[in-house]
């Protein structure tokens, strides 16, 4: 297992390697509610660990997509858009 930070204020990142992680999970668990544990797997990064409150931070939606569409850059750019009028495709057997 290694230490490594990613930024100044960032928590520490540790890695592990597969059969380490699997040997010591609950202290692979107990470490991710400090920082994301990298799980390796034949030398290259597999998989991370992190806490139920990271995830849900990473994961959490950031409002809907009408407000997403309404903060556009491009809403009024006035783009005429152009559809392929192609034919119907064949219905599969």
């Amino acid at each position: 297992m290694t230490d490594h930070s990613t930024a100044p204020d960032s928590p520490p990142t540790d890695t592990w390697t597969l059969a380490n992680a699997k040997a010591r999970l609950s202290e692979v668990v107990d470490r991710a509610q400090t920082g994301p544990q990298i799980i390796t797997r034949h030398g290259r990064p597999n998989a991370v660990v992190v806490s139920v409150e990271e995830w849900a931070r990473k994961t959490a939606r950031k409002g809907t997509l009408a407000e997403f569409l309404l903060a556009s850059p491009l809403r009024g750019a006035d783009l005429e858009l152009e559809r392929e009028q192609d034919e119907p495709r064949d219905e599969m057997p």
